[in-house]
């Protein structure tokens, strides 16, 4: 078993030293316990790296993981066990202004053990973590002005970090659950992916079969409704003084309109509320913060349909009548998370890029053709998990999550869709792609991401790019516009057939401003161009939008989660999205939260931090 105990604060002389290199074997013990100490909640200052760490990051050659950590701290001490047995253990902060994620390597001298470790801080704001050579068996803890002191080292076999890796856990906690070990867990595939898969990797011509499949059932989720008729119900849904985002704007020949969708699941407070009035905004079931809003395109106010100084096409008349839906999160009350899957996406070349931006030399774009000896456990943490109220999936895999076409195919090795989990660089973030990002505040923006930004990379908590932004923000006309490669196939890499047929269930995020508050919008479209998705979020009053993912309810997946007599009731936007849900002894095991996936993911949650310190 591990244990900790408290020590009185004590100085510490600070000095860089390297992570996983052999040499420090040969340092005079003096020298080895010198620290590099992080400082935590340092006013959310942007980080400067070394002239060498911002090398090795824009460096085009072969390169690990921790390479690609530019703003990294590192400290290394000798520890000694019980028995005698003397070694070397390095730390490594990957990202100390996020301060969550840390490696730790563990050298024997006797060469019995190499072992690195993938911990995890569930208490990044006021926990940090230490090596002091006055502790030569222990890792220190520190907080605020105590530190304690967790013996992982002293024991000959099993210590309590092999303990932890063998445990089955995919958190496992250490340090009397003050951090957590992360180890791999097998991410579930749909039949749907795994007969993909075997399409793309062992049939010739199996990704032409796949994109033919996509656009032979790109209709096969579309949803009309029941359109009907009240004049008296229609008003008093659209009359001011109604909590949430700001409704849709409707042509008014619509007015009197009511919508019965019979695939919506998600539970709203309103019992009562079958026939519900396009464009508005019905609060959810149990979950105050959490919205929902359904819309057929074609009931778009005319004039933004008709703009003829937009980049977006002329919706078709299938896709105008296909219902979207709509949920959005108060931002005052919720933040978000993101997290990898186990395999997508990955970090090694897309298929979908000219050969000539391939550089044969690399593993990847980014230099990397792994993430060990980081882990990616495609679950949402024990932690995040008790205050998550809802999950829904992230973009492309790799495999298309780049460009072929266009500008941004001549330029960064095709631009591959970058990704940051938890401060880590997994993917680098390209000039020019739609980015939703979470600061190290909790803060949410989405943008078109430029090089500039890559001053405020140490801050950025979590990240995600998809593609080219669907609606941007005009700032001349202070309104919202498609984004000027909505209506361009491969120029905007929306995915879809080799001849342009873009229509298919699709999925997009999305951020309105509306009385001094945001929201974050979550929208599936049963089936729809990029046009019609930008033309949505236009008449939702959004300043930015972005695509996600597309083709299967598994890849727009949304749940939300409320509170119910047999302790969780998990609704989706869509009813049929909960066959992606297992079940233990009849009850639901949601995904994402419940079992590792194999697929990248979002979870929103609520704002309290007395509920989450473990």
């Amino acid at each position: 078993m591990d244990s900790c105990s408290k020590r009185r604060p004590q100085r510490s002389r600070t000095s860089p030293s390297r992570f996983l290199v052999p040499w420090i074997w040969r340092l005079p013990t003096a020298l080895a316990g010198v620290l590099v100490v992080a400082v935590v909640g340092s006013a959310h200052q942007q980080a400067v790296p070394s002239e060498q760490r911002l090398r090795e990051y824009n460096a085009d050659q072969p390169k690990t993981i921790l390479e690609l950590q530019q703003f990294r701290q590192t400290q290394s001490i000798r520890i000694r066990s019980q028995a005698g047995r003397e070694g070397v253990a390095t730390l490594v902060n990957l990202n100390p202004s996020i301060n969550a994620w840390y490696l730790l390597e563990v050298r024997w001298s006797d060469g019995t053990r190499h072992r690195t470790y993938h911990m995890e801080n569930p208490s990044p704001r006021d926990r940090t973590l230490l090596l002091d050579q006055q502790y030569p068996s222990s890792l220190v803890i520190v907080e605020g002005a105590e530190r304690s002191v967790c013996d992982l080292f002293s024991t000959v076999s099993p210590d309590p970090l092999e303990q932890g890796r063998g445990s089955g856990r995919i958190f496992s906690p250490v340090c009397e659950s003050r951090l957590y070990l992360r180890n791999p867990g097998t991410g579930r595939h749909t039949a749907l992916e795994t007969a993909t898969d075997f399409f793309r990797d062992r049939v010739w011509g199996g990704e032409q079969a796949i994109v033919l499949g996509h656009h032979l059932l790109g209709d096969a989720n579309r949803e009309a409704g029941r359109i009907s008729r009240d004049a008296q119900a229609a008003a008093w849904g659209r009359a001011d003084g109604r909590p949430g985002p700001l409704s849709a704007s409707i042509d008014r020949k619509y007015a009197d309109r009511l919508v019965l969708s019979t695939h919506l699941g998600i539970r709203l407070e309103d019992a009562n509320a079958t026939r519900l009035i396009p464009g508005v905004w019905y609060p959810a079931l149990s979950n105050q913060g959490i919205y929902v809003s359904i819309l057929p395109p074609n009931f778009i106010a005319h004039e933004i349909l008709q703009r003829r100084d937009s980049a977006a096409e002329k919706l078709d008349s299938v896709e105008a009548s296909a219902l979207c839906y709509l949920v959005a999160f108060d931002l005052d009350q919720f933040e978000l998370g993101y997290a990898i899957g186990t395999e997508h996406p990955d970090v090694e070349w897309s298929n979908h890029i000219l050969e000539q931006m391939k550089d044969p030399a690399l593993p990847g774009p980014d230099g990397i053709g792994s993430i060990a000896p980081l882990r990616a456990t495609g679950l949402v943490s024990p932690w995040d998990a008790r205050r998550s109220v809802a999950v829904f999936t992230g973009g492309f895999k790799r495999t298309h999550g780049a460009f072929k076409q266009g500008q941004l195919g001549l330029k960064n090795h095709g631009s591959h869709y970058g990704f940051v989990e938890h401060g880590a660089v997994f993917s680098k973030l390209q000039p020019g792609l739609a980015t939703i990002l979470v600061l190290d505040d909790g803060s949410l923006e989405m943008k078109t991401w430029e090089e500039t930004d890559n001053r405020r990379l140490s801050r950025i908590k979590h990240a995600r790019q998809n593609g080219v932004p669907l609606v941007e923000f005009d700032e001349a006309s202070q309104s919202p516009v498609p984004g000027r490669l909505v209506s361009q196939w491969g120029a905007g890499n929306w995915s879809g057939s080799e001849d342009s047929k873009l229509r298919t269930i699709r999925a997009g995020a999305a951020i309105q401003s509306h009385n001094g508050k945001r929201f974050l919008l979550y929208a599936v479209f049963s089936t729809a161009t990029p046009s019609a998705m930008a033309r949505v979020f236009q008449a939702y009053h959004c300043r930015y939008a972005m695509l996600l993912d597309m083709n299967a309810l598994e890849h727009t997946y949304l749940a939300v989660y409320r509170p119910a007599d047999s302790g969780l009731a998990i609704d989706h936007l869509i009813d049929g999205m909960s066959v992606l849900d297992k079940s233990s002894a009849g009850q639901p095991v949601p995904r994402f939260v419940g079992y590792p996936d194999n697929r990248d993911f979002f979870y929103v949650m609520r704002r309290d931090r007395q509920a989450v310190r473990p």
